[in-house]
């Protein structure tokens, strides 16, 4: 009986080694979706409004009337609207109602940035709001002349707002916009 039993000991004492002898199971580690996209190239956009601006080429600029334009970037699934309000005695109001837009987002933020903008030399003044958290908007700017000319910015992705996965592309348009403010000229 013990000869038996001895002849199947080889057969256990290898599925036993072939079974231990396997790494160990570890959870994968959690990954991030890698987005790179490309290093910028400017353009100077100029029509018969009191402005002229450079754009990253990566969007495309809707003429939308009345010196107003969309920067489509169709890639990132966003868009940066900008409109134009000629200043005659309202900059008050213009101000007023560029900071309430903001500000409206106040609900969804975690929190809102303001990074005023003076450039004496090309007389043109204003804001740049970074709003943080699930905010429908990322990046929020308006410039003026104090005199005859008002300009408002704002991004918007065309996707429920949820900020961890619009962050790069949320990074790299503001930057775009604060290209935009830096190469503005008012005519």
């Amino acid at each position: 009986m013990f000869p038996k039993y001895f002849s199947l000991l080889p057969f256990a004492l290898i599925a036993t080694c072939v079974i231990s002898c396997k790494n160990d199971v570890l959870p994968k580690p959690k990954s991030y979706l890698s987005l790179n996209y490309p290093t910028p190239k400017y353009s100077k956009f100029d029509k018969n409004c009191g402005f002229s601006f450079n754009y990253n080429t990566l969007g495309k600029v809707v003429d939308k009337g009345n010196c107003n334009f969309d920067i489509e970037y169709p890639s990132m699934k966003a868009t940066v609207y900008l409109n134009y309000k000629p200043v005659t005695n309202n900059i008050t109001l213009l101000l007023r109602d560029a900071q309430k837009l903001t500000y409206e987002h106040v609900i969804k933020a975690d929190d809102i940035l303001e990074q005023p903008y003076v450039n004496k030399e090309k007389k043109s003044y204003g804001m740049f709001y970074e709003v943080g958290g699930n905010a429908a908007s990322q990046s929020q700017f308006y410039l003026t002349d104090s005199t005859r000319h008002f300009l408002v910015g704002s991004v918007y992705f065309y996707a429920k707002p949820n900020y961890d996965s619009v962050l790069p592309a949320a990074d790299y348009i503001k930057n775009d916009l604060r290209a935009l403010m830096e190469s503005l000229k008012w005519k």
